[in-house]
């Protein structure tokens, strides 16, 4: 795939964390890529950014959360916990393969959610973060599914989803949905936590807009919207504009 290395990262619960990186150990920044919701870290988006970055002696690390891409769980594993140690062990391996590199973040949707509380929660070793189409509101987003499917959860206490986009069906447990619960980014994300940029569509009908523009005010952090984006950010030039943005932040000095 582009020339990518795949391997698999130990994992808790002896479930390993499938990842892919383009790494060599020379690299100057390593940007770690967190995906969204039902996606993979395979997504043309991370293949893309890795072309991008590449013109600036940077690497990437993108990795799949429990439940999607080439994971091993079925979605039972899914929880902020193990997301966050799932991070933490991508951020760990790139800092073992390029050890001199400084470390960046890429994150969409359900992956800048997460992104966001590991840099508020876990210890990190960087300190930029380039969030796309953030799902910020996503406690709230997920219930709005649970309210579409409610025999099947109050049957199940869990749902499925097959979302056009999915790379695979998630399951949504319970105890997934009362985890989020406990985590509002608008009352645990601090100014200037890190140096932070927000991109996202002015038609994005899963993740609030004008949510992500609420948090990134209270952060302190940039904000870029695409009127005519949607969550993907498609549009004429839109996803490559949003790539040069990244770039900027993140191969910044």
């Amino acid at each position: 795939m582009d020339g990518m290395i795949r391997e698999e990262l130990p994992g808790r619960d002896g479930c390993p964390t499938p990842c892919l990186h383009n790494l060599t150990g020379k690299e100057e920044l390593v940007c770690i890529v967190s995906h969204g919701l039902g996606s993979s870290k395979s997504s043309p988006t991370t293949l893309k950014l890795a072309r991008v970055l590449a013109s600036l002696g940077a690497g990437v690390l993108a990795y799949d959360f429990p439940g999607h891409g080439d994971s091993a769980s079925d979605g039972t594993l899914l929880s902020v916990d193990r997301c966050l140690s799932d991070l933490a062990a991508a951020e760990q391996r790139a800092h073992r393969l390029a050890p001199r590199a400084r470390i960046g973040y890429f994150a969409s949707s359900f992956g800048a959610y997460i992104n966001l509380l590991y840099l508020e929660k876990c210890p990190h070793l960087g300190n930029r973060a380039f969030l796309r189409s953030a799902a910020v509101e996503l406690p709230a987003l997920l219930k709005h599914e649970i309210s579409l499917r409610q025999e099947q959860w109050i049957r199940e206490g869990a749902i499925l989803l097959d979302l056009p986009g999915y790379t695979r069906p998630l399951r949504l447990t319970s105890a997934f949905l009362a985890e989020l619960d406990s985590y509002d980014l608008f009352q645990t994300c601090r100014p200037h936590m890190a140096r932070v940029a927000l991109a996202h569509g002015g038609k994005d009908d899963v993740a609030s807009p004008k949510a992500a523009r609420r948090l990134a005010v209270l952060m302190g952090a940039a904000f870029t919207l695409f009127p005519e984006g949607d969550h993907s950010l498609n549009g004429p030039g839109i996803g490559e504009e949003v790539l040069r943005l990244a770039g900027n932040l993140l191969g910044a000095p």
